[in-house]
């Protein structure tokens, strides 16, 4: 799930009725749950909760941890069936899974990350390295083709139309141009939302928010 969904009441009244998608970690068993939690401390966290009170408890205890966009849900249950939201019963989940919702236009970076790492490139693709000159003297993938974002509009040509264009740079931000700049031209496009840093042959790719 792209959110975190928390119910924080006694797992019997959470069982017979709960919010689709809640994890059931009861208030008195929060603390001793802080490893659960997404490695990602700007995950949307909700909590909800039969007293307010109790859910405003455990934003306190989950802010603590360094989490910054964390919520809850005033009336919990109650309010959500009044508003004409569904509820089920049953038992939850124990098990928090987050999944961040990729931006449009993002390709996964771990599939990248295979990518970059294969002997050969598949046919379908084709990376195209937006950084200037300087930084890919610094290392780059022996697959991509360097055209400077200042330079992308000017030397379209020299993109093909047949193949799936994935958009590198250092942290994402030109890719992300490039990726606009070549969607408008017709491009089947992707860029990679990443901080990317390179020392020769090696490498390092670590995922952005």
């Amino acid at each position: 799930m792209p959110f975190v969904l928390i119910d924080v009441r006694p797992r019997d009244l959470a069982e017979n009725e709960h919010l689709p998608g809640a994890v059931n970690i009861p208030l008195s068993e929060l603390e001793k749950a802080k490893g659960e939690f997404p490695e990602k401390k700007n995950a949307p966290i909700y909590v909800y909760c039969a007293k307010d009170e109790n859910a405003i408890k455990a934003i306190h205890t989950i802010q603590k941890w360094g989490y910054t966009n964390v919520a809850f849900i005033p009336g919990g249950v109650e309010s959500w069936k009044k508003a004409g939201g569904k509820v089920e019963s049953g038992k939850l989940a124990k098990k928090i899974v987050y999944v961040p919702k990729p931006r449009p236009g993002t390709f996964s970076v771990e599939e990248f990350v295979k990518l970059v790492k294969s002997p050969t490139m598949p046919d379908k693709y084709f990376i195209l390295d937006v950084r200037e000159p300087d930084e890919v003297q610094q290392g780059a993938f022996k697959f991509a083709k360097n055209i400077p974002l200042g330079e992308l509009e000017g030397r379209l040509n020299e993109i093909p139309k047949d193949k799936v264009i994935l958009i590198h740079c250092s942290t994402g931000v030109r890719s992300e141009m490039a990726y606009n700049i070549l969607k408008r031209a017709g491009f089947n496009v992707y860029y990679v939302n990443a901080n990317i840093e390179f020392e020769g042959d090696k490498y390092k790719i670590e995922p952005k928010d």
